[in-house]
Formats: structure tokens, sequence, C-alpha cells
């Protein structure tokens, strides 16, 4: 991106927008993009020459999930997106649901590693915690815009709207040179994950609520 779209995305990110189903194309497209070096999606999702198209269909389809649960906010310009679900959307599938889902998961992840992904899921569900709060799911940004505070920015917004709402929030930041960020913003490490040994770790982080600004 040049000097002035970086500028550009920056003030966008400072006043997001809710996102509609109609972005979710281009949302799944920029989290695909800024999840392409995650740990943990490199270790559960298949491993062959369909792992960039999965992990782009797989973002589709929790994105759209995000928008049916919560909300998704983004810069007008896209380039980032951040996806907050409310606690009490969360827990256990219905197993008809379960069963709807698995054609999905096992494309994403190829019959190898699906064990994989279901310990993840099993492992994110057992510690998440019960106290009403919001979710941060996902936050990224495209690659080319890293490292120039969009996502600080889009973070600090969506927060502002936590505030407001009185509640505490909760994550898990799949990678730790994340952890620096989310901890400038008032979250902190309350546990290291691994959803087996050979897993990635996981930093599950929890932010008191705070008072508006």
């Amino acid at each position: 991106m040049t000097p002035d779209e970086i500028t550009a995305l920056r003030r966008a990110a400072e006043a997001p927008v809710s996102a509609a189903m109609a972005d979710v194309p281009a949302i799944a497209a920029d989290l695909s993009a800024a999840f392409a070096a995650d740990p943990i999606f490199n270790w559960f999702l298949r491993a062959d020459s369909r792992h960039e198209a999965a992990r782009l269909k797989l973002f589709h389809l929790l994105s759209a999930m995000g928008l049916l649960d919560g909300r998704i906010s983004r810069p007008a310009t896209g380039g980032a997106a951040a996806i907050w679900l409310p606690s009490e959307s969360l827990g256990p599938t219905p197993f008809l649901q379960q069963l709807r889902a698995l054609p999905a998961l096992l494309s994403a992840t190829g019959l190898s590693r699906l064990g994989r992904m279901s310990a993840l899921r099993a492992m994110m569900d057992a510690h998440h915690p019960k106290t009403p709060h919001a979710y941060l799911w996902f936050l990224g940004v495209r690659p080319d815009a890293q490292g120039h505070g969009v996502g600080s920015r889009l973070l600090a917004a969506g927060l502002a709207e936590v505030d407001a709402q009185g509640l505490p929030a909760y994550l898990e930041s799949s990678a730790d040179a994340n952890v620096p960020l989310y901890r400038r913003h008032g979250f902190e490490v309350v546990e290291v994950l691994r959803a087996k040994p050979d897993a990635p770790a996981m930093w599950a982080m929890w932010r008191p609520a705070q008072a508006p600004a």
C-alpha cells in the first residue's frame, strides 16, 4: 500500500463501520490474508495444495457466523476487520448443527487434521470465561498494512463500545508477538493454552470492565 493509502486506512480504522452480509467476501479475504502465517491456523488447516483456498473458505464461513451472532467492525476502506461476539452467544454447539458444519470443517482440515480442530474447539470452550463479557473472536489486518497502527486503532474503537456497555473483554492471541499490543489496551494474560502437546500456544487474555473514556 502507498503511504497515502496507509494514512487513509489508519483514519478509517479510528471510526470503523459495522459490516453487513454483502461485505463477507471482502472481510474473509482480509482476514485470510492477515492469518496466512498464523501458527494455529497452519497447525490445523490442511497442509496440501488446497491450504490457501481452505483458509479463505473457512474465513468466509466464520465471518458469516460472526455477523449472525455478533458484529464485525472494519474500516470503510477495508483492509482489516474485528469480529466481536457477546458471551451469551457462546456455548456447546447443538448436535445437528455440528453435523451440518462437519463437511465444511473437513474440507478445511482434511481428514488427517480434523482431530486437531476438534481438540482446539474443545480446549477453547473448556477455558472460556463464564462471566458475561465481550469476546474478541478475531482481529486482523492485511499484511501490507500491518505495523502502521491500524489494528490498534480498530481495537481501541471496539473497546470504546465495550466500555460503554460496562463489560469486560476476553480474547485468545495465537501469536506471542501480539500480546504486547493487547496489554497496551488493558488486557492481561490469564492462561497459556495448548490444544495438544504438539500444538502452538495460545495466550488467553482478560480485560476488566473499564469506565468509558
